[in-house]
Parts: structure tokens; sequence; C-alpha cells
């Protein structure tokens, strides 16, 4: 008996792949709290930007390799000459622009962390530790981004962060748990 998922694309195994139905019953609107995957979900979402989300699923462990398991001290290290290989790795998107805000995000990152004491501080305090659920019903119900997006979007940004628009933002709080957009019905809530 098939499971009860959100019927946007994860209800049947013919419509997604394995990997976009375990994405969405072990990770999406979960909350994540590991600075390495707060991270790692950060480079991820804005890689996505202009390609579909099961293109990066099944890039997932090419970049976490190519992206030394996105290490952030590590990645804000990068120079030219890792760009250089990167933009030569068949397995992730070759997107100069992407890899450079990679870098560039690693760096604020850091600086975030060093303010705040923990990039998950910092997030999570939008919230005040709380997960944003929006009990939808149907998809049409879904927004591409809201008022917690742009307000976190404009912080990133303002904190020197790039790819962090407020519809990349809003995808990337409900892939980290701030914003839980199962539908109630969804066994995977």
């Amino acid at each position: 008996m098939e499971r009860k998922r959100c019927n946007f694309g994860f209800g049947t195994k013919n419509r997604v792949s394995e990997k976009a139905l375990l994405y969405h019953d072990m990770r999406w609107c979960k909350p994540e709290h590991r600075e390495e995957e707060l991270f790692a979900m950060l480079v991820l979402e804005g890689m996505q930007a202009g390609v579909s989300w099961d293109l990066i699923l099944n890039k997932e462990e090419n970049f976490r390799r190519a992206f030394d398991g996105f290490d952030p001290g590590t990645v804000a290290s990068y120079g030219e000459q890792k760009i250089e290989q990167l933009m030569r790795d068949k397995g992730i998107i070759r997107n100069r622009g992407k890899i450079e805000a990679a870098i560039t995000n690693a760096r604020a990152f850091l600086k975030v962390q060093e303010e705040f004491g923990s990039f998950d501080a910092f997030l999570w305090g939008f919230t005040n530790g709380k997960t944003v659920d929006h009990h939808l019903t149907d998809g049409m119900d879904m927004p591409a981004k809201d008022a917690l997006s742009e307000k976190i979007s404009a912080e990133l940004k303002k904190r020197g962060f790039k790819f962090v628009g407020p519809t990349i933002i809003y995808s990337y709080l409900q892939g980290v748990g701030i914003v839980n957009d199962h539908f109630d019905y969804c066994e995977f809530r």
C-alpha cells in the first residue's frame, strides 16, 4: 500500500525519482541544526536556481565531494585554482557565478557564526527556534516566497551572501525545516 505524500509530485514513484521521494520523506521540512548541513543546503538551493531540484538531488553526492563535504571553513579558503577545478568537474553544475557565490557565502557564513555563535542560532532566531507550519491542504496555497523569506533574504544580502533571493530562501527554509509545507494529510509531516 502506497503511503500518503504531498500531491505536488511526491505522490507516486512513477512521477518522481527515488532520490526525490527520500528527500521528501526524510529531509524536506524536517528541522536541521547541524552547521555543515545548513551550509550545504544554502549552497544546493543556490545551485538549484534555474534547474530542477531533481537534478540537484542527482548530483548531490558529487557536490558534497567537490565542495569538501560542505565544510564552510574549507570552502571559504578556495581560490582561483579550486574554482578552475570545479569548473572542470562534470559531476556538478559548472556555473562560475554559482561556484563563486558558494565561496562568498562560506565566508559570510563564518562571519555569522562568529557573531552569533552559530549559523543555526542566527537562522532559527528569526522564528524563535520554532517551525512555521502552514498546514497546507492544497498546492495552490504554497507560496514561492513570503514575508519571512523576504526578511531573511534581505538580512543575508546585507551580510554579503549571494544567490539568496526570497524565492531561493523560501525553498531553503523548507529544506531546513524552518517552514513545514507538508500537506496536512501527508504521512511524512
